[in-house]
């Protein structure tokens, strides 16, 4: 009876088991063998390169470039991001006067299309832009600084505004999670002296570990992977290669310059290193367990 039961579990996820070998397992393999190609355009027949791509890939300042800066953003960003995304959504969960109204205010960032929120910061970012005026009135600069032209502070200006997208939109899902912790702890824990910081970090910090380490991982891969977008469209990767990720080196390789074989892979690059970030994430989170 108990084998009947497994066959017939295996034939109910064998649709699963297909559509995901084709939307999942079938583009990563294509992705592998595009990038051994020389392909220019979509209607153009391709040659055979072999490993030229990633030899010339990795003979390009520009790839160096663009992985040094990835790496630049994901491991700044993430460590900050979070633990203020945590501290955030500790405050919500005590459901302060008025916390529906921040939650909304929170999430919104995350609600907020891409383009809209390029042309929001460009016009705060521009030499005649919203940031250069209120250092002006401040009394703190008297310069119109292009913040996204500029190769000193393009990057940080993409760090900023990633960090303003994806802190609020963790903190109302970490707030979810808090909320389901049994209030019976944190009571005791006031009743024998507790202070709201060591609630949140020597308590909250600690049970909920597991999902820290889930919305890490969700916000390392937008970083890496989402967040080109952004990128693309407020400084093209500019300038220079200033902002150029790895992302953005596969759209432009692509779609830009029309080396197809080369961008897929510069793709199989941010695919490992892709990988090889979340393995590295979640050694972390389960060494802190």
């Amino acid at each position: 009876m108990a084998k009947i039961k497994s066959e017939k579990s295996i034939l109910f996820a064998i649709p699963a088991i297909i559509l995901y070998a084709s939307f999942m397992i079938g583009p990563l393999a294509a992705m592998f063998y595009i990038s051994t190609l020389k392909w220019t355009y979509i209607i153009a027949p391709p040659s055979f390169l072999g490993l030229d791509n990633y030899r010339n890939m990795f003979e390009s300042d520009a790839f160096w470039t663009a992985l040094k800066n990835t790496i630049i953003l994901v491991t700044t960003l993430l460590p900050i991001m979070i633990p203020l995304a945590f501290m955030v959504g500790y405050y919500l969960s005590l459901k302060p006067r008025g916390h529906r109204i921040l939650r909304i205010l929170m999430f919104t960032p995350g609600l907020i299309s891409m383009s809209a929120t390029a042309m929001v910061f460009f016009a705060v970012l521009t030499p005649p832009g919203l940031l250069n005026g209120a250092l002006n009135n401040l009394g703190l600069s008297n310069e119109n600084t292009a913040w996204l032209g500029n190769t000193r502070t393009a990057l940080a200006s993409i760090w900023f505004i990633n960090l303003w997208q994806g802190i609020g939109y963790t903190a109302v899902l970490i707030t979810a999670r808090l909320e389901s912790i049994p209030r019976e702890i944190f009571e005791a824990a006031r009743l024998d002296g507790a202070s709201n910081w060591n609630r949140m970090w020597r308590i909250s910090w600690p049970i909920i570990m597991d999902y820290i380490g889930t919305v890490t991982m969700l916000q390392f891969l937008w970083t890496i992977f989402g967040g080109a977008g952004l990128i693309i469209l407020l400084t093209g990767g500019g300038p220079g290669y200033a902002t150029t990720t790895l992302g953005v080196l596969v759209y432009g390789k692509a779609f830009s310059e029309n080396q197809l074989g080369y961008s897929q892979a510069a793709g199989v690059i941010l695919f490992v290193f892709g990988l090889v970030g979340m393995i590295l994430i979640k050694r972390l989170i389960k060494a802190k367990d």
